[in-house]
């Protein structure tokens, strides 16, 4: 099943951790075939936040809310389960200064692919 660890953290704590740590830590969790991408993120200053409201569209520079902790990465990752997975986010090293947030994917593409095929089945 695969994944998103979205890592938040301040901003402020980044020097806490050397880049060198984090690019060890993406290696090994690639090495282990548990990684299917990762990112840094851009400061949260560089961010663009998008809404259609009213069919108006809307463009504010920043992210979309005003918190501690910012958006500064992810890992798309594959595990057994929700267990494997945490254990794996608890390694990424931003935990220590931040946060993890684990979630499953949603498959939509999959999902839709599959109830398309039945669809055509059942018109057969």
């Amino acid at each position: 099943m695969k994944y998103l660890c979205l890592v938040y953290l301040d901003e402020n704590r980044l020097p806490e951790l050397p880049d060198e740590e984090c690019v060890e830590f993406d290696a090994g969790v690639r090495k282990s075939g548990h990684c299917l991408a990762s990112e840094a993120l851009q400061s949260v200053q560089t961010a663009t936040t998008v809404r259609i409201r009213n069919d108006k569209l809307s463009v504010t520079d920043g992210p979309f809310a005003e918190t501690k902790e910012q958006l500064a990465g992810f890992y798309m990752i594959e595990a057994r389960d929700l267990n494997e997975a945490i254990q794996i986010a608890a390694k990424i090293p931003p935990a220590r200064v931040g946060s993890i947030e684990v979630r499953p994917i949603r498959p939509i593409r999959e999902t839709v692919a599959a109830k398309s095929r039945q669809q055509q089945q059942q018109q057969q």
